[in-house]
């Protein structure tokens, strides 16, 4: 059934791309049915193979962004202080989007990962293979609830910090402000996106009403921190967020006892981001998701690994093309089950869960 329901709304998103606006003041032909994603790399110090994640802290390095001259240095003119270097990168993007063809266009991807949440702290509590095999399953412990987890103290700092940074770049190195917003439906990402954005002070032009999209939530596993809570919930939440079209009033994905794989993945970033590519004009986009479903937008983006840990955040300057071509067929496996414990586990390991009472695989849904 969740299958289904995937490819149902993959095929929806896919058919719909053709009537819609591609670019400001473009039109788009229904010949072009496949949207091609490259991550233009030597802009951002995330792009070099030969950097590291290893403690990577974005608001310590101008969000990664490499001092440069770019072609369009010498057409750029500004009265007062000498442009900045987030200036004259904004300038050379604009002029990419103002000199490519209407079935080209470039965007800025923000990525930012939610701030730590309370199934982060239980995992490195309980020890990862413990927590996979059974913690990860319930609700909470008693202390700590992480169904759909809430931001830990930590994780609310993080945000914090994020917060400080974006209005230190948008005063002192007159960073784009992102146009558009876009959020997983899972609390620790919607919390983590008003605490670092709600309160700046944005051009008039370009305010924070984040839209709350399903497909940019976590990979979905049988974790209860991956179940999302109602539309009702995060309305009464932030009543001012827009919803996208079709949003589900209960969560019609997670189910507890299948999950999907990479592939599975894969197929519904590509499906996400071909919705905000054709739905929206904005250039600069902000998206508050998670460590694994930013892993794989970025391999959809073209882009190299990148791991994020909590809080942290990664641009991305990406050329999507329209393709004349048939939108290429790609095998994604079925849902599938886990092998759980019943009970809290004897011991955790590097080799897995030890059950006290044995494993117990859960049954498929089909």
């Amino acid at each position: 059934m969740v299958n289904a329901l995937i490819s149902s709304l993959s095929l929806v998103a896919l058919a719909a791309q053709g009537s819609l606006a591609w670019k400001a003041g473009s039109e788009c032909t229904s010949s072009y049915s496949y949207i091609n994603y490259t991550s233009v790399p030597g802009f951002f110090v995330q792009d070099d193979p030969s950097s590291s994640t290893t403690n990577f802290d974005y608001t310590t390095s101008n969000f990664g962004l490499i001092n440069q001259t770019y072609p369009t240095d010498a057409n750029f003119t500004q009265c007062g202080a000498p442009a900045t270097q987030w200036q004259r990168f904004a300038h050379y993007v604009n002029s990419l989007n103002a000199a490519s063809p209407a079935s080209v266009a470039y965007k800025v991807l923000f990525l930012a990962r939610h701030g730590e949440g309370w199934h982060n702290a239980a995992e490195t509590y309980y020890g990862t293979p413990a927590w996979n095999c059974y913690y990860s399953l319930l609700d909470g412990n008693g202390t700590a609830v992480w169904a759909d987890a809430l931001l830990t103290p930590a994780g609310v700092a993080q945000a914090v910090k994020a917060n400080t940074f974006w209005r230190s770049q948008l005063s002192q190195q007159k960073m784009p402000a992102p146009q558009s917003y876009y959020s997983s439906p899972l609390s620790r990402c919607l919390i983590t996106a008003n605490i670092t954005f709600g309160d700046l002070s944005l051009p008039a032009a370009r305010p924070f009403v984040p839209t709350v999209k399903e497909f940019f939530r976590e990979g979905i596993s049988i974790h209860t921190c991956d179940r999302r809570r109602s539309k009702s919930y995060i309305h009464d939440l932030l009543p001012s967020w827009k919803f996208e079209d079709g949003f589900s009033e209960t969560d019609l994905i997670w189910n507890g006892v299948t999950a999907e794989d990479s592939s599975g993945q894969y197929a519904r970033s590509k499906v996400v981001l071909d919705e905000v590519f054709t739905d929206d004009e904005a250039t600069w986009i902000s998206v508050t998701s998670h460590s694994g479903e930013i892993g794989s937008l970025l391999s959809v983006l073209g882009h190299r690994s990148w791991s994020l840990s909590t809080g942290q955040a990664v641009p991305v300057l990406v050329k999507a093309e329209r393709m004349p071509a048939p939108y290429p067929s790609k095998t994604i496996a079925a849902w599938s089950s886990a092998v759980t414990c019943a009970g809290p586990p004897v011991s955790s390991g590097a080799g897995g869960c030890v059950c006290s009472t044995g494993a117990t695989a859960l049954p498929t849904v089909v």
